[in-house]
């Protein structure tokens, strides 16, 4: 009986055994009869992309107009009521946060429920999400609204307001037309660049500056207009010192609906299993608040600010300033591209939950044709946002039939009801808009988590973060972007490599530093990178490629070495066996006089056994390895710079070198190398066993071919 002190077996401690041949490149190549993929010419590809059918014909328009494909298949009885209940619900926060988020783009809040209104009739018939609400968004309404205040700066109230709104409309249509081109030209995997803690620091960035600009209506003091670098601070500079100046019936009106609107939303989300519907909190608000300043008369008692005027009826269409047009150019790019990153990532949330695709070049299109068709009526960027697309979601909607009913409802406050909220306070207009940036600044809680996880990821985060509050968003979303590619050079430019060692008794092989329980194999060197290897980072590559020796040193002293051999060849001192490899793999060795004329000596190729003494007198270090496998597994492509290293690598070592190379656009770029070409295919393997074993046969039966063997000294 074993002692109760022994080790238990491991649980589920299987063992297997797989027996097969052992290869090279080549060999593998042959035997699983590798096919050559087929590449086409530019003719065919049109052919393939321009050709004309009938069913080619139908997919094309449904691709376009998606809504030709679901609204066909669009079951009534089933989703119908649930579409009217979630777009009723959604379409009353929906003229609510156009009212609110028009004091962002400095316009009058009439054209808030435009843009509310506008886009989704497009986005009906073009988009392929079935959850999102398209309509006004926080932080593209800030962007359109400081590029608003630096080119308007008119003393004349009416004046400036027609200028102001035809500003952003301008801005507007030109976000559409990068839009549909960037969707046209197929590139919307370009948005893939804005990774998430980049998205996370910028929106959380545009959140605080969306705070500081509400915080001055809230307290209805006098700013000036601000923009560019330090734009916060000098806003935060101009609220304290016309603090005094604050009215305190816009403050107490402000606060309150601040602090219910965030604790009823709170209610929503806690009982929300609870509850069939969300309880519209900003539509009561509004209401109410409407109603008491009505009531009241603040604004001829108290000097409250106050909506005042929303016409009824929709505003002729015009066509934008083309003034403007080049003065706007990189802020609509950065905010077609902020625009559309958020609505296609909200899209996404809900086409995994409810198991839907998503076409993001179609979303492009989708959202660039729905803002160029805004900026023909008076409306700003739409976009979409999450608190809006969640009561969508929860309250039942099923389809883009719920934001269609939803744009009735806004039309409804458009054409009946609007001048109803005359009388609304604004400083209730900027407290909903800042208690609906609750979920944006709960990102920063994600900071704690990126530090544990990914530390260049949270770098991201804070750099774009700061850069965004302090040099302005455009600015920051740039530097953010470029600090993040700079982070992806940074890790390919210095890889991870390792020195990989054996786990006694299996055929797994890690790194050396991470395991107690590992050996290195006898006489063979096996360094991984993991990263492609390209002319920025071969000469990292180099330094960590440490072998346990001076290559370059060993290199010299065996040249020279070498010479001293030729000169005593040349005078017939030396003989050497000629090594001819045989269809039997065996050697036959043939012993001649090398100054016989058989044998030139500048085409004699001489091997010499470096362990063993030398014929003369120079002083080589020793080697202590005899194989250098380089693992490149985990390598996406090498370049030719690096492949010119990497022989440059194998000449200096003197070792026999073997790579394993599963990525064909490896093994393509080695073995076409002028570099290697000759002597490649027999260094190339595709796995490390493979290799092993080859070195194994090759130290313990050296062979060569057709070359002279160095054997003694006369």
């Amino acid at each position: 009986m074993g002692s109760s002190m022994d080790p238990l077996p491991p649980q589920n401690h299987f063992t297997y055994i797989v027996s097969r041949p052992i290869y090279s490149n080549p060999t593998f190549e042959e035997d699983n009869q590798r096919q050559a993929r087929e590449e086409r010419t530019l003719r065919e590809r049109l052919g393939l992309t321009c050709g004309c059918s009938g069913k080619r014909a139908l997919k094309v328009v449904k691709g376009v107009f998606p809504v030709i494909d679901w609204l066909s298949r669009y079951p009534i009885r089933e989703w119908l009521p649930s579409d009217v209940i979630s777009g009723v619900s959604t379409g009353l926060v929906c003229s609510l946060q156009g009212l609110a988020y028009a004091l962002l783009v400095s316009v009058s809040p009439v054209y808030g429920l435009y843009s509310a209104f506008f886009p989704i009739l497009t986005y009906f018939l073009l988009g392929t999400s079935r959850h999102i609400s398209v309509g006004p968004f926080p932080v593209t309404c800030l962007m359109v609204g400081s590029v608003v205040l630096t080119l308007v700066n008119t003393v004349d109230v009416e004046a400036m307001e027609a200028q102001r709104i035809m500003v952003a409309s301008s801005m507007t249509l030109l976000v559409g037309v990068f839009q549909v081109v960037m969707g046209f030209l197929q590139v919307g995997f370009l948005v893939r660049y804005l990774s998430d803690p980049l998205v996370g620091g910028f929106t959380t960035a545009a959140a605080f500056h969306v705070l500081i600009s509400q915080l001055r209506i809230v307290l209805s003091v006098p700013t000036d207009n601000h923009n560019g670098c330090f734009s916060v601070v000098y806003t935060l500079i101009d609220v304290f010192t016309n603090i005094s100046q604050t009215n305190l019936a816009d403050l107490v009106a402000g606060l309150l609906t601040i602090v219910i609107v965030v604790a009823v939303k709170e209610l929503n989300a806690k009982f929300q299993h609870r509850i069939p519907v969300p309880i519209p909190i900003e539509l009561i608000v509004t209401v109410v608040a409407a109603g008491i300043s009505y009531a009241t008369e603040l604004e001829s008692h108290y000097g409250a600010s106050i909506v005042q005027s929303i016409p009824r009826g929709f505003a002729p269409a015009q066509p934008p300033n083309t003034d403007v047009l080049w003065n706007i150019l990189g802020s609509s790019f950065s905010t077609a591209v902020v625009g559309y990153a958020v609505a296609v990532s909200v899209a996404k949330v809900y086409a995994a939950k409810h198991d839907y695709p998503i076409d993001g070049n179609q979303e492009l299109i989708a959202f660039g044709f729905s803002n160029m068709f805004c900026g023909c009526f008076s409306s700003f960027v739409a976009s979409t946002a999450l608190s809006r697309t969640a009561v969508q979601e929860s309250t039942g909607g099923k389809s883009q039939v719920a934001g269609m009913v939803s744009a009735m409802v806004v039309m409804i406050v458009i054409l009946a009801l609007g001048h109803l909220l005359e009388p609304l306070q604004k400083s209730v207009l900027a407290a909903i808009v800042i208690a609906n940036l609750k979920g944006m600044f709960m990102q920063v809680t994600e900071v704690p988590t990126l530090w544990r996880q990914n530390r260049a990821d949270c770098f991201i985060w804070l750099a774009t973060c700061l850069a965004s509050m302090v040099l302005g968003l455009d600015m920051g979303l740039l530097s953010g972007l470029v600090f993040e590619m700079g982070t992806v050079v940074f890790r390919t430019q210095f890889p991870a490599c390792s020195t990989l060692g054996n786990i006694p008794g299996t055929n797994i092989y890690r790194n050396m530093k991470d395991y107690q329980n590992i050996a290195e194999v006898p006489g063979v060197k096996i360094f991984k990178c993991n990263s492609p290897i390209y002319f920025a980072n071969i000469d990292y590559f180099k330094e960590r490629l440490r072998v346990g020796f001076d290559s370059v040193r060993v290199f010299k002293k065996r040249n020279k070495a070498l010479k001293k051999i030729h000169k005593l060849i040349k005078k017939g001192k030396l003989k050497a066996t000629k090594v001819i490899e045989t269809t039997d793999n065996y050697r036959q060795r043939e012993t001649r006089k090398v100054d016989d004329g058989n044998w030139p000596v500048s085409e004699v190729e001489v091997h010499v056994d470096w362990a063993l003494e030398l014929p003369v007198r120079v002083s080589v270090p020793k080697v202590p390895i005899h194989s250098l496998v380089l693992d490149f597994s985990a390598v996406s492509f090498v370049d030719v710079v690096a492949v010119k290293s990497l022989h440059l690598v194998r000449v200096t070592t003197d070792v026999i070198d073997a790579v394993t190379l599963p990525c064909l656009r490896s093994v393509k770029c080695i073995s076409e190398s002028p570099f290697y070409i000759g002597s490649c295919h027999r260094h190339l393997f595709p796995h490390i066993l493979d290799i092993l074993h080859e070195t194994g046969e090759r130290t313990s039966n050296p062979r060569c071919i057709d070359a002279p063997f160095l054997q003694s000294v006369v």
